[in-house]
């Protein structure tokens, strides 16, 4: 695979936002947390987005102007964001850094937003935080979209709901980004868009056999993704779920019940800064402590020893920022159809 450099990225895509009409704050934002998920490798989440995102601005469904966002003050810790869907990437950028502010003076800070476009990979945003030796919380559902079924159901009902938390250590930190599903919806369409079938049988076709074929998803009536757990213990994924749904929709106060149309986020962030619980030294100890033990646990496989979560991402991210991203064939073509249909069109070699 070609491999594309950030900054070469990052000039297309907030060449590309701004002339669909986003701010230049908004575009740089977004275009950052976009490359920042290539980075870390979760490819079906990065600029592979920007098209679609692209699409939605200029019909009106997404917006670009910061102005737009409507903050409420609940406390000095807390806050409520009604984003008018702004583009994602940058009210969760926004209301972590506002989160963090509040972490350092009380210990923690919590925003929730509602009506946010599609906010992109989740781990996207967590590094920045960690590296100040804070803990970024972030947890998301889309109350337009039924695609998990809840336990011992047959028809859809919400979101994979996905949870990403950032824990420092001075070893290797922690930065996890787990869907309260088997699989995510991005996972499920592109084996189909490959005419492939899913590594484990996760889907629950609509007669309710379990089957890792994609195509039993796309039926009519649709079939489901199963809870994290599977068919065996998925009731743990399905409370999982609600959880996401109580603390992100409900939260905000817009959810399923007002039955939104169009690519959308309810979100929750937190920071928590453990300077002010344990104090620093004491936590990073104890974080060093647990990291060390988990690496030096004896691996069921010689050849595959125990890693932590984010830690393959990170190496990645090492490589790509000094010899450039390889971007998989989709992702070139979504980036490919998305300058035609701008200024850029007949300059770049894609």
């Amino acid at each position: 695979m070609r491999r594309y450099t950030t900054p070469w990225l990052e000039d297309v895509l907030v060449t590309l936002f701004r002339e669909a009409g986003a701010s230049e704050e908004v575009s740089r934002t977004t275009s950052s947390i976009l490359i920042e998920g290539d980075l870390l490798g979760h490819h079906t989440h990065g600029v592979k987005l920007a098209n679609g995102y692209l699409k939605d601005l200029k019909s009106g469904h997404a917006r670009g102007d910061a102005s737009l966002l409507e903050s409420r003050q609940i406390s000095p810790v807390a806050a409520a964001y009604d984003g008018h869907y702004i583009l994602g990437p940058y009210l969760v950028q926004k209301a972590l850094e506002q989160s963090a502010d509040a972490a350092r003076t009380s210990g923690i800070g919590i925003v929730s937003i509602k009506r946010s476009h599609h906010i992109a990979c989740l781990a996207s945003y967590l590094k920045p935080f960690v590296d100040q030796g804070l803990m970024p919380i972030i947890m998301t559902s889309d109350p337009a979209v039924k695609s998990v079924a809840p336990y011992g159901g047959l028809e859809p009902v919400y979101t994979p709901n996905p949870i990403a938390m950032g824990i420092p250590s001075r070893i290797q930190p922690i930065m996890l980004d787990v869907s309260m599903s088997t699989v995510t919806n991005g996972s499920v369409a592109k084996a189909k868009a490959e005419g492939s079938r899913l590594d484990h049988p996760v889907i629950l076709s609509n007669q309710g056999v379990v089957s890792d074929n994609p195509a039993d998803y796309f039926t009519d009536p649709q079939g489901s993704i199963l809870p994290l757990g599977g068919r065996e213990f998925g009731h743990k994924g399905f409370a999982m779920g609600l959880m996401v749904e109580a603390l992100t929709s409900a939260l905000g106060g817009f959810g399923r019940k007002d039955d939104p149309s169009g690519w959308g986020a309810s979100v929750t962030v937190m920071v928590i800064d453990p300077a002010l619980f344990a104090g620093s030294s004491d936590f990073l100890d104890e974080t060093d402590h647990l990291v060390e033990a988990c690496l030096q646990a004896k691996p069921v496989d010689p050849e595959r020893p125990v890693r932590l979560p984010g830690q393959s991402g990170l190496r990645r991210r090492t490589e790509f920022l000094d010899q450039g991203i390889p971007l998989p064939g989709e992702v070139v073509a979504e980036l490919r159809s998305a300058i035609e249909d701008s200024s850029l069109k007949g300059t770049l070699d894609v």
